[in-house]
């Protein structure tokens, strides 16, 4: 059978690779793809972006199933149109999206249903969200309402650094539509972890923990960004935390989108903040798979993707485990020169490592372009490794690493210090 994965980046290239290990499966496209997705056994690109378009593209090479990787595809209401056509799809409809593609939906949601989350107000207008700054002080958060591709968020060390976030957002529009609103929170302590699953409507299928570096510098400086690299399982949620966020965010998720008419099906990731005590706050959901969680956690999973996918679409994931390699993984992102804020473009790439089982490059932001691997995005490539230890994937890692090259690239040297401080 034929399958199509949406998007473009590390994910998905991440996604169509694994769809394409099942015996069930003949071939993958990927719709629109990369450099590294074009070269990959089993997959087709495809140049294809509007929805309308791709529906005509499934319909036309009967299609399978469809997987989506990005969010605004999403958000713009694929699901909806797939299902409205007949075809089989995995992932959240327009409804259910707005968990992501609203930050201010996103809070309301959780105050409804009473998942644990921060405290925070939303404004549409720059005075008010200045006066509520004023009287709340900084540390403070302060967010973009909408899709951001990652950068819509500032932690604010200052007031002065969170009125000029307000000003840029609200005032400047840096952030074009997404910045129509902005919600502003307190600045929770802790540790981060990436919590994803699964989900039919009415269960969930976990799957691996994983941790990602959101910071473009080592020991978490600089700029936020996408994500510069990650690594599954994450230390610090342990088994009597992994059931409690099963039992206090992501169920309460379910059965809080179907008792307001909208089932939700795809996958679901919590980025949760875990206190010193051990308990965890919701900073924020996608409706999809994280990038470059992703890559960690599929390099693991010894299951067969798609019939977990499968199971899921029809409705039978209660009746499904998923087995992984027990040695952890760990992905170092590199990226553009300028990421994140004016990547550069075009600078040809070399040094990429042969795959192997226990070390795989997955491509975001590159295209083949005459015969020759160029950059084409600010995230280019994700080198993830297995190891018997987080160390040993990290060394792994970062010998690849350091055999690539293309010009100004630049890329952390500390993932997965969190994993590797004395307190473990």
């Amino acid at each position: 059978m034929k399958l199509l994965v949406v998007g473009s980046g590390g994910r998905e290239h991440a996604i169509a690779w694994r769809l394409a290990q099942s015996p069930r499966v003949q071939k993958v496209f990927v719709a629109p793809g990369n450099g590294g997705t074009a070269r990959e056994n089993g997959l087709e690109n495809v140049a294809i972006s509007e929805i309308g378009e791709l529906a005509d593209f499934a319909l036309a090479e009967a299609i399978y199933l469809t997987v989506v990787g990005p969010e605004a595809p999403l958000a713009e209401g694929i699901v909806d149109v797939f299902r409205s056509r007949g075809l089989r799809i995995f992932g959240p409809t327009r409804a259910c999206a707005q968990l992501e593609s609203s930050k201010q939906f996103a809070k309301e949601f959780m105050s409804r249903h009473r998942i644990p989350t921060a405290a925070f107000a939303s404004f549409g207008d720059a005075r008010g969200a200045h006066a509520y700054i004023d009287a709340k002080g900084a540390p403070i958060v302060v967010k973009a309402d909408g899709l951001a591709a990652g950068k819509g968020v500032v932690v604010a060390a200052s007031k002065d650094e969170a009125h000029h976030a307000i000003d840029r957002i609200l005032v400047e529009r840096s952030m074009g539509p997404a910045g129509n609103r902005v919600v502003i929170e307190e600045c929770l302590e802790g540790e981060e972890a990436s919590f994803i699953v699964l989900a039919d409507g009415a269960h969930v299928l976990p799957l691996a923990t994983s941790q990602d570096h959101k910071r473009l510098r080592d020991g978490d400086e600089g700029p936020n960004t996408g994500g510069m690299g990650a690594y599954s399982p994450a230390p610090v949620v342990t088994p009597e935390l992994h059931a409690r966020v099963v039992r206090e965010v992501i169920q309460p998720v379910l059965k809080g989108m179907a008792e307001e008419g909208h089932p939700y099906s795809g996958f679901l990731y919590a980025g949760l903040m875990i206190d010193g005590a051990g308990r965890a706050r919701v900073l924020e959901f996608n409706c999809r798979l994280g990038d470059p969680e992703t890559q960690p956690i599929l390099l693991r999973l010894k299951s067969d993707l798609f019939e977990l996918v499968d199971g899921a679409v029809e409705g039978k994931l209660d009746r499904l485990k998923a087995e992984w390699d027990r040695r952890p993984a760990l992905g170092v992102v590199i990226a553009a020169s300028g990421y994140p804020d004016s990547p550069k473009k075009g600078d040809a790439v070399t040094g990429l490592s042969a795959a192997e089982d226990d070390l795989r490059v997955f491509h975001s932001g590159t295209v083949i372009r005459n015969g020759t691997l160029v950059t084409s995005g600010g995230r280019v490539l994700c080198v993830t490794a297995l190891g018997d230890t987080i160390r040993m994937a990290q060394r792994r890692a970062y010998e690849a690493v350091e055999r690539i090259r293309f010009e100004g690239m630049q890329y952390r040297r500390d993932i997965g210090h969190r994993a590797l401080s004395p307190k473990r």
